[in-house]
């Protein structure tokens, strides 16, 4: 039967390496071929956009652009913000552009929305949700700030922190869901992925994969 999980290609329109490890860990056979769809943050006013509007409509912008060269599997696409004050904060550009977003968050709550889209590429049906989880930084240093900076950590992470490595130590509290804040929320994604008849429990089960298939990478 047409959608049922022993059928349907799964593909991850992502290139980070954080939700390749992340969705391995549902044991669903999947390739990966990034998307290039992406609009960059907007320079307005703190507070004109909403951080789970925003990044609901990067990751549908993904899912679409890569299920264009996917016909018939189911294409993922995730995209994750941190909002401080009103305003987004993306990957930093550079070193200095980390350690201002650091002394920002640092010693404050802030907030990550990440956005989850399944596209049907046979039908163009799709299944979407967000997740918003509240995040606390400690109070940090400069030379905390300077000495996180350097290891590299930072540069390919929303906010300028990475909280599944060493981040972590700088991130004493969460409410919400932690999957969320690295980049991909597994139990809204299992959710939109039984709607298109993929279970990660239940009889049906795609059988386990030792890992990702390459493509595009």
């Amino acid at each position: 039967m047409k959608g049922t999980s022993s059928q349907r290609r799964l593909v991850l329109a992502s290139s980070s390496p954080r939700r390749v490890q992340l969705l391995a860990m549902l044991g669903l056979p999947f390739v990966q071929d990034p998307s290039r769809a992406e609009e960059p943050l907007p320079a307005g006013p703190a507070g004109t956009v909403d951080p789970e509007d925003w990044a609901l409509r990067q990751a549908l912008r993904k899912a679409k652009d890569v299920a264009r060269r996917h016909p018939g599997a189911l294409v993922i696409g995730a995209d994750t913000v941190v909002e401080l004050d009103g305003r987004l904060l993306g990957k930093p550009q550079d070193r200095q552009e980390a350690m201002a977003m650091l002394g920002a968050l640092a010693g404050r709550e802030h907030r990550v929305a990440s956005g989850v889209a399944v596209v049907d590429a046979s039908t163009g049906r799709a299944a979407t949700g967000t997740r918003l989880t509240r995040v606390w930084m400690r109070p940090l240093t400069r030379t905390e700030i300077e000495a996180y900076v350097a290891t590299g950590e930072p540069m390919d992470k929303a906010g300028a922190y990475a909280i599944q490595g060493l981040g972590a130590t700088l991130v004493p509290r969460i409410e919400g869901c932690y999957f969320n804040v690295v980049g991909l929320p597994l139990p809204l994604l299992a959710d939109l992925l039984s709607l298109f008849g993929v279970r990660v429990l239940g009889p049906e089960r795609i059988l386990a994969h030792p890992g990702p298939g390459a493509s595009g990478r």
